[in-house]
């Protein structure tokens, strides 16, 4: 259909990503089939799409000084559209730059790296803040009463490296919804699509996180890889979380968006 080949990926993205999740908000009583192939076709559009395709071109790796390390921002977001349903934008990430360990309250999501590479570690919490039952263990270093409040018992679910020949990485609600995106051997970005957006009148409010290491933890360094690898096997990679205030060294800025425009 040549009409359709003249509409840009993005466009179509953008479309399609309105009718996915649009669709899950109303598959619990209605087609999941239908959600599921809607879907499918999201990650098929998503997959194909290039930093060409944005008119976006990478970024050359190199050194900043440190006065101009402070100037600019490790992080910066292009903004391509928003809806009540969905928001998609690029992050594009200097070399060495890392996106702090965070949550998607209630969200889904799709992360597509246009170019470069990044690690994205992926957690997620394995039940509300402590319980009785849910006897926190020594921590090293200790916490403080207070901080004790804002702990998470918590599972590492995947550790990959994603670049541009890959297909996106997903989140939901219950899977892979905490993550931490490190930028590997120099700049990256990606397109990033969250259904709903974050709104934190809704609930909806980005939390950050730090990986604890407990006493037991660092008595086992001396121990061989084998036992420990065994030991973590048993444990299904389970680790305490600790909510901390968005870290100093992390900061996003705005860039404009260079590509086709997009309407919804």
């Amino acid at each position: 259909m040549p009409r359709d080949n003249k509409t840009p990926l993005i466009q179509k993205i953008a479309k399609q990503a309105y009718i996915t999740f649009k669709g899950l908000k109303s598959s619990a009583n209605g087609d999941n089939k239908l959600a599921a192939d809607q879907q499918s076709e999201l990650i098929s559009l998503v997959t194909a799409v290039r930093a060409a395709d944005l008119k976006i071109a990478p970024r050359k790796s190199k050194a900043s000084s440190a006065a101009a390390g402070l100037q600019s921002p490790p992080v910066t977001y292009m903004h391509i559209c928003e809806t009540e349903v969905f928001s998609m934008g690029v992050f594009l990430l200097r070399t060495g730059a890392s996106i702090p360990l965070h949550d998607h309250p209630n969200m889904n999501g799709m992360l597509k790296v246009l170019y470069g590479k990044v690690s994205v570690r992926c957690f997620d919490k394995l039940e509300d803040n402590l319980t009785v039952n849910a006897v926190p263990p020594h921590f090293d270093p200790p916490l403080t009463s207070l901080q004790t409040t804002s702990l998470w018992r918590s599972i590492l679910r995947s550790v990959a490296e994603y670049s541009e020949n890959s297909g996106p990485c997903l989140l939901t609600p219950l899977r892979d919804n905490l993550h931490q995106i490190d930028a590997v051997e120099g700049p990256a970005a990606f397109l990033d699509i969250l259904a709903p957006p974050y709104n934190p009148d809704d609930g909806r409010d980005c939390h950050y996180y730090r990986v604890l290491q407990t006493v037991a933890e660092r008595q086992t360094d001396g121990r061989s890889n084998e036992e420990q690898q065994e030991e973590e096997k048993e444990k299904e990679e389970e680790t305490w979380l600790l909510e901390i205030p968005q870290p100093e060294d992390f900061w996003c800025g705005g860039e404009p968006y260079p590509g086709p425009a997009v309407s919804i």
